[in-house]
């Protein structure tokens, strides 16, 4: 039967649950609750995501920490299974043949009209509490980006970033993120020098 289909008769889910899923079905489970991720995502999110993968992976080719996209599931507790859009990983044991196993470095997700409530509510009081470093939430159609910092044991009041601004990540070492190349934007122009003043 698919999770689906029994949903109401089954009313908490866990990672044991989940490995016999489907391979061809996309879950996530947040407290023990299954949630569908359908429909696809747009040609916009899937762009925006593939810009921020490609450019984690350019600036940490070398290094420790290695960057995965969706769909690699990351298993944080057994009640809890997601598939971040993007995510970075530095501590090596971590990373498992079939998932990550633990709270991730860095979690990005791109928003959609489907998605925007469960990724800033219940996803990021999820990763808050499982310890991940720092979450990045992108709007691939308002082209703004939110960035919460683990402080004191949670996340603090999200930064706001402009698409014409760049962000650093604390968590990769003062990584750099150009929003308006991760949103294929024209890039921001430097200001202009006031007219010189006439002579008198």
């Amino acid at each position: 039967m698919s999770p689906q289909a029994s949903i109401q008769d089954h009313p908490v889910y866990t990672w044991q649950d989940y490995r016999t899923w489907p391979d061809d079905e996309r879950w996530e489970i947040i407290d023990g609750v299954a949630y569908a991720m359908a429909p696809a995502p747009s040609t916009r999110h899937q762009r925006v995501t593939g810009n921020v993968f490609f450019h984690l992976r350019q600036r940490l080719s070398g290094k420790d920490c290695t960057p995965f996209i969706a769909p690699t599931d990351v298993h944080l507790s057994d009640l809890d299974v997601v598939q971040p859009d993007c995510l970075v990983v530095c501590t090596p044991e971590q990373i498992r043949d079939t998932h990550i196993e633990g709270p991730p470095d860095l979690v990005v997700e791109v928003i959609s009209p489907s998605t925007s409530a469960k990724d800033l509510r219940q996803k990021r009081r999820l990763y808050e509490r499982s310890g991940v470093k720092e979450y990045l939430v992108l709007d691939p159609l308002e082209h703004y980006a939110l960035l919460y910092r683990r402080h004191a044991g949670a996340f603090a009041e999200a930064g706001v970033f402009a698409a014409d601004e760049t962000l650093t990540l604390d968590s990769l070492d003062g990584l750099e993120i150009p929003l308006a190349e991760i949103f294929e934007l024209p890039a921001p122009r430097a200001p202009r020098n006031p007219p010189p003043e006439c002579a008198t």
